[in-house]
């Protein structure tokens, strides 16, 4: 079935790791977020794919573009981001009158699920949460999806919008909503109306993440690294110490001493050690590089970070070209045991997680032993000086 993916917004939730990079080109398990994407929808039965792209839209294209696909990929761009029903009328003119599915390029769906949704329409894929406030909440009457909700103040049910969808070939008449009091032109505005002239199903998704914050990006990387099967074709020295599911990309380097502890994924030109060790469902990026004496648990690194020596780095996200300080000492728990919170646009969020370290943007340097405390934030180009103790974002 011909599939649109929508992967135009930039990201802003998920700053500052989107000020350069588009939140659907973040890294998951070595592979931009909406490759997993594509790869999933070709898998369930993707006959064709339009991509929307907006910002950082040559990015997307490359990396498309780059890659041998099963199906035929196109790219169209949205020049004004105006709602996911202005995305889907720029790909209009790529489709045929046939039924077509939604996709959004942020977003990871279960396979499984993902190929009960192709073989269904019209639909909507759904997610049982435990914090429907937060999402668009399906009405769901006799059997049959009524509308959308968003975000409820006392919600009906805790079954929520998925943001996957199968149209009728009429809806491609339909896509010229009104705007929203924000702007927008909005695609559960294209669902109402298929609720209103088809029988809607709702497909129970068994597991769904909406990559919007800092905190989801990990739970991705926890996700898809889970699914790693062990391959090692890097130069791996015989006295590193590989175990599970560890993939070592040719090209990099793992020097004596090391210990790996999969789920991890080391990319093309990353160098680890010596006696360096990783745990948990940690990633490096290309050319990344971690020192010695380095414990590294639970953590993605983009492509040319460094980690060197005496450092610990859990539960954290560093964005392109970080340098983190030998000695960096990274607090990723709070003494009271609540979950960590990050500023998100402004606002302190709770992560939900218990266990949290910090986030950088691009080009973050920090000084010799210094300490970072657990839910800070530091902007792209950020810089810490020797010894300094930061409790608070900069």
């Amino acid at each position: 079935m011909q599939t649109v993916v929508l992967a135009a917004g930039k990201g802003t939730r998920m700053g500052p790791l989107t000020d350069t990079v588009p939140k659907p080109m973040l890294p998951v398990a070595g592979k931009p977020l909406v490759v997993h994407c594509l790869e999933h929808a070709i898998d369930a039965g993707a006959s064709r794919l339009v991509v929307v792209v907006g910002y950082g839209a040559d990015a997307v294209r490359e990396t498309l573009a780059d890659r041998d696909w099963d199906v035929p990929v196109t790219t169209v761009v949205q020049d004004e981001l105006r709602g996911t029903a202005d995305a889907v009328r720029t790909a209009a003119p790529e489709l045929a009158a046939e039924p077509f599915v939604v996709l959004n390029g942020d977003v990871l769906y279960d396979e499984a699920s993902l190929v009960e949704l192709y073989s269904s329409g019209p639909a909507v894929g759904s997610f049982r949460v435990d914090n429907p406030s937060a999402y668009g909440v399906l009405r769901i009457e006799d059997g049959r999806v009524r509308g959308v909700e968003e975000k409820p103040e006392n919600p009906q049910s805790n079954l929520v919008n998925t943001g996957a969808y199968v149209f009728p070939a009429a809806a491609l008449d339909w896509l010229a909503v009104g705007e929203s009091d924000r702007g927008e032109r909005k695609l559960t505005d294209v669902l109402q109306r298929a609720c209103e002239t088809d029988t809607v199903t709702a497909v129970p998704f068994d597991r769904w993440l909406d990559v919007g914050r800092p905190w989801e990006l990990l739970a991705a990387n926890e996700w898809k690294l889970a699914e790693l099967d062990r391959r090692i074709d890097g130069d791996v020295s015989p006295d590193a110490d590989l175990r599970g599911a560890v993939v070592v990309e040719a090209g990099a380097t793992v020097e004596p001493g090391v210990v790996i502890e999969g789920p991890t994924y080391v990319a093309e030109g990353a160098h680890v050690g010596p006696n360096a060790y990783i745990r948990g469902a940690t990633a490096l990026g290309s050319d990344s590089r971690v020192g010695h004496a380095v414990e590294l648990k639970n953590s993605v690194l983009m492509r040319d970070s460094a980690v060197p020596h005496l450092t610990y780095l859990g539960d954290s996200i560093l964005g392109r070209d970080v340098n983190l300080g030998a000695g960096t000492a990274v607090a990723n728990l709070r003494h009271d045991d609540s979950p960590v919170k990050l500023t998100v646009k402004g606002e302190r969020v709770s992560t939900g997680r218990r266990k949290f370290g910090i986030v950088c943007g691009d080009g973050v340097k920090t000084g010799i032993n210094c300490t970072l405390n657990a839910g800070v934030t530091l902007s792209s180009g950020a810089r810490v000086g020797p010894g300094e103790t930061v409790l608070r974002d900069r």
